[in-house]
């Protein structure tokens, strides 16, 4: 492995990062730098987060830079707010001893005066959201005509986020001749379409496998029915005591009603979604970083471009639709050469999607037991040793209380204090898994299946898909896959519509025309009186309770054909009152005449 040094690296940028603790480069910076120091082709370099991609473009674009030209040389685009202010704040570590070098952070949710006077002043690098850049290139206080190097991180992000109209105005006010960079965790085809269009034979770096999931983090799953997954969250906290992780969630709603839950519950949780104004999200980051919070409860949309280190999990509450999603969520532990968990909380259904990330990023979920209460308590009371074992005794301090406190407990033996130290800290804890049932789903083994299913007469595959499972109810909807409906709305749709207590959804069934999914029985009425009559991509929804003897699919179609005749209808109906008006006009302006 080379040095920094053996790079290319000068040495004013080697001395500032030597002090920042690098040692030798990490893969994507020993293939990316010296491109970029001495070669003049563009660049598609796919990494996951939190591979060293900072630096990989960063120190070159420093090195390149004229500071004795005071225009803005070099753009950097990020996808949010977060991860522009910690660019910025990279390369200004980067930069330390190099006297004059302007780099400036610009985007949303900040004072755009305060932006436009630094750009007046002069800046050498400018690190910018797309929003934000467009508003003052419109407002002609950025000018990139002098711009030698363009860099998109998080180039997918971006295109998840709907900046791609965006990106094609910012490049539209570039040169021609300028270098280009693209860093993306994932490679879907708008990348590709963008690299073709903007791009100049581009050379592909490519650290680990397309589209793979970090290689430093190990992918388990735990399996339990949908009502109990909060309860599984809890115990999987309560089994690292350590731990210093991100829950996802698809929804706002999902985010606060669980993050409002580990708060009451007494962790030190807190939650991050778009309902959050900028200052309340500014507020969640800093606590979450400087690790007053030990759970953030975040939605995908919120914690883009969320830079954290040393995450010990990455717990997904339900497995998103889209594989680079959780490739994402992944990628935010495991980082930096260190270790990481990522957990997914499942019930039977999502199976199928957790084998299909699997076959995606070429990793293996491995399955395990939700802990036990007995687990759970061992696992806090060894914790709890190894702190004692480890505090630092201010002998001086407290020795000035010790005598006291010694003659008030003198009557105690040292196994009594323990036993109360110990009670002190886990009574609560004790009480409650007192009493706490096994909630992980025994799946029943492969062996046992195959006999039951040889002695058992087989069933029609389209009954058993309309009826529910124990203590639940199968509801019926109108649109299925066909219409663009898939999981993620169905739940944003029952949010959206159902007043109320959180309605907990278990195994759903996704077709072409109709769906079917199952809730509790005691929120059956709520939810088909709800849905009826609601609407869904301008089509008008209904609900039924799912009977097992009715043909959903000939209903589907029915209806579909309904549909279709009814606007038929209509369009005859106004195309001739439409014609008998035009007639009724044309004789009133021949009587005129």
């Amino acid at each position: 492995m080379k040095s920094f040094e053996e790079l290319g690296v000068r040495d004013d940028l080697l001395m500032a990062i030597t002090e920042l603790g690098f040692e030798a480069p990490m893969p994507v910076q020993e293939k990316v730098i010296p491109h970029l120091l001495n070669e003049d082709g563009d660049v598609v370099a796919l990494a996951q987060t939190g591979t060293g991609k900072t630096a990989a473009f960063g120190l070159p674009v420093l090195q390149r830079t004229d500071t004795a030209n005071v225009v803005p040389q070099a753009l950097i685009l990020s996808p949010t707010r977060e991860l522009c202010l910690q660019i910025g704040g990279d390369l200004a570590d980067f930069s330390k001893y190099i006297p004059n070098l302007k780099v400036l952070p610009v985007y949303g949710g900040s004072s755009i005066e305060s932006q436009i006077r630094s750009l007046r002043q002069g800046v050498h690098i400018i690190v910018a959201t797309p929003g934000r850049l467009i508003d003052l290139i419109n407002r002609g206080v950025v000018h990139l005509d002098n711009v030698h190097t363009v860099i998109l991180d998080e180039a997918d992000e971006m295109l998840n986020m709907g900046f791609l109209e965006s990106i094609d105005e910012i490049l539209a006010h570039l040169p021609e001749q300028r270098k280009m960079l693209m860093f993306s965790a994932t490679m879907p085809h708008e990348i590709a379409k963008i690299a073709k269009k903007y791009m100049h034979n581009p050379v592909e770096f490519v650290v680990g496998t397309r589209n793979e999931g970090a290689a430093n983090v190990k992918h388990i799953y735990y399996m339990v029915k949908a009502n109990d997954k909060y309860l599984a969250l809890k115990r999987i906290a309560d089994n690292n005591p350590n731990i210093y992780g991100i829950v996802f969630c698809r929804t706002r709603r999902d985010t606060q009603e669980i993050a409002d839950n580990l708060i009451a519950d007494g962790y030190n949780a807190d939650s991050l979604h778009g309902d959050l104004s900028q200052q309340q999200r500014d507020m969640v980051m800093k606590k979450f970083r400087d690790k007053v919070l030990s759970i953030l409860v975040a939605t995908d949309v919120a914690a883009r471009g969320l830079d954290v280190d040393n995450l010990t999990h990455v717990i997904n509450y339900g497995l998103p639709d889209d594989t680079a999603v959780y490739t994402h969520r992944s990628g935010r532990t495991g980082r930096a050469g260190k270790t990481g968990v990522s957990i997914a909380i499942i019930h039977s259904r999502e199976k199928g999607r957790m084998r299909e990330i699997e076959k995606k990023i070429g990793k293996t979920f491995e399955r395990k037991e939700v802990p036990s209460p007995q687990h759970i308590i061992e696992k806090q009371l060894y914790n709890l040793a190894d702190r004692l074992e480890r505090v630092d005794v201010n002998e001086e301090e407290i020795g000035k209380y010790f005598q006291g406190v010694s003659r008030k407990l003198e009557w105690l033996s040292g196994e009594d204090l323990l036993k109360r130290v110990l009670s002190l800290e886990f009574n609560r804890l004790l009480d409650y898994y007192k009493d706490a049932p096994n909630i992980d789903v025994v799946e029943e083994r492969k062996e046992k299946k195959t006999k039951e299913a040889e002695n058992k007469p087989r069933t029609n595959k389209e009954k058993d898909r309309r009826t529910a499972e124990k203590g639940m109810a199968r509801i019926y909807i109108n649109v299925g896959k066909a219409d663009g409906f898939y999981a993620g709305n169905l739940i944003e749709l029952l949010n959206y519509n159902v007043q109320g207590a959180r309605v907990e959804v278990g195994r759903i069934d996704l077709l072409p025309n109709y769906s079917l999914f199952d809730v509790r029985k005691g929120d059956t009425a709520r939810v088909v009186g709800s849905l009826k009559g609601a609407d869904f991509m301008g089509k008008r929804l209904y609900s039924e309770v799912a009977s097992p003897d009715k043909d959903y699919a000939r209903v589907a179609a029915r209806r579909n054909r309904e549909a279709v005749s009814s606007d038929e209808r209509d369009f005859d109906k106004h195309y001739k009152k439409g014609r008998g008006d035009r007639r009724g006009s044309r004789r009133r302006d021949r009587n005129r005449r």
